[in-house]
């Protein structure tokens, strides 16, 4: 499986969000965020600075979801990835 282009199939990473006072925020909370946390599962053909196995955070509200063999997969465009790890 490979996505074309410059796609990139991600596994999304559920993140722990702590307020500045230590407090944990719900999942609803979290949800709120601007940025989501990801590991690249595959990138696309023509992406050339994202490999397979980085940590990424791209835009929450880019890219959709999607069921591969079983397992639920995001899929953005190169463009909405903000930080490489």
């Amino acid at each position: 499986m490979r996505p074309i282009g410059k796609y990139i199939l991600v596994n999304q990473v559920e993140e722990e969000v702590k307020a500045s006072s230590g407090l944990i925020l719900s999942s609803e909370s979290a949800s709120d965020l601007r940025y989501r946390k990801g590991i690249v599962a595959e990138q696309g053909t023509d992406v050339k600075f994202i490999d397979k196995g980085k940590e990424i955070y791209y835009d929450a509200r880019a890219g959709h979801s999607m069921l591969i063999e079983g397992k639920n997969y995001t899929i953005i465009k190169e463009h909405d990835v903000v930080v490489v790890l």
